[in-house]
């Protein structure tokens, strides 16, 4: 558990990094949010081909993958197009319904073991995410995004404990790199931006964090059960407030800090657990 601990750690802080930099991209340079999250997946998928397993290969027609894939691919696409318009610390904030989501999913279809305790943490990591969106009439569209992007993470996360025996942490990456660049080019090939050197570095930065993050992520996922690595998903709020804070000048609200606040307390005790 401790390395599945440090492994986390070290993954959930790239993929917030790969994300600040597609906010720059579409902020910034007005890039589409589809033209980020595909070129996310082709960069990464070109990387990872040289060390890719023959194995891999052979994942390529079980459905299973197709779908994992697919899914990974609209919660990209939603995070993207949330963060062009909400600050990273508040949509990395309701993005993290996605705990709660895999940790359901992973009891009910998977039957790992729950306890009373670990569940009322998950509860209030949630009512955490609640005081941060706190829904209503006035809810951005930005939150809304996020909170569509978390949900599609969750079924991810499940799906790739599900599916972990199918291969090694590098083949389950290509595959749903390699599926998620075919399934976006269509939309991708219609958004190419001017290809400028800042547009290029960031296009490749968001590419390399996110890729090398959800890889050291399945490695993590051969270590330890969903339910227990679950909660450390929430280290990327470290990440992303500091990111956004040194990058953008964000800085979350009175609100939003209460929930981040409520959502890691809950996230690292919940991960201490035996």
């Amino acid at each position: 558990m401790q390395r599945a601990v440090l492994i986390m750690f070290l993954a959930m802080s790239l993929i917030p990094a790969g994300d600040s930099a597609g906010k720059l991209l579409t902020g910034s340079y007005a890039t589409a949010p589809i033209f980020v999250a595909w070129s996310r997946f082709l960069v990464g998928a070109l990387v990872v081909l040289p060390f890719v397993p023959r194995s891999a290969w052979a994942l390529l027609r079980n459905w299973r993958i197709w779908l994992r894939a697919a899914i990974l691919a609209v919660g990209i696409t939603c995070i993207q197009t949330a963060l062009r318009i909400e600050d990273v610390a508040t949509v990395f904030a309701a993005f993290f319904i996605g705990p709660l989501i895999s940790y359901a999913l992973a009891v009910l279809f998977l039957r790992e073991p729950v306890t009373v305790l670990r569940s009322a943490l998950v509860i209030a990591g949630f009512i955490g995410v609640l005081i941060v969106v706190r829904p209503g009439i006035e809810t951005s569209a930005g939150v809304l995004w996020a909170v569509a992007a978390g949900t599609c993470y969750g079924i991810f996360l499940t799906m790739s404990r599900w599916l972990g025996p199918l291969g090694s942490p590098m083949a389950l990456t290509f595959t749903q790199l390699l599926i998620s660049a075919l399934l976006l080019l269509p939309f991708g090939l219609t958004q190419i931006p001017t290809m400028t050197g800042a547009v290029a570095a960031l296009t490749v930065t968001s590419a390399l964090c996110s890729m090398l993050g959800n890889l050291l992520l399945l490695y993590a996922y051969k270590l330890a059960p969903a339910t227990r690595i679950a909660p450390l998903v929430y280290f990327q709020l470290v990440a992303a407030v500091g990111l956004g804070w040194v990058i953008f000048g964000d800085l979350p609200d009175v609100w939003t800090w209460t929930g981040l606040i409520i959502i890691l307390t809950a996230g690292l005790c919940s991960a201490r657990l035996r």
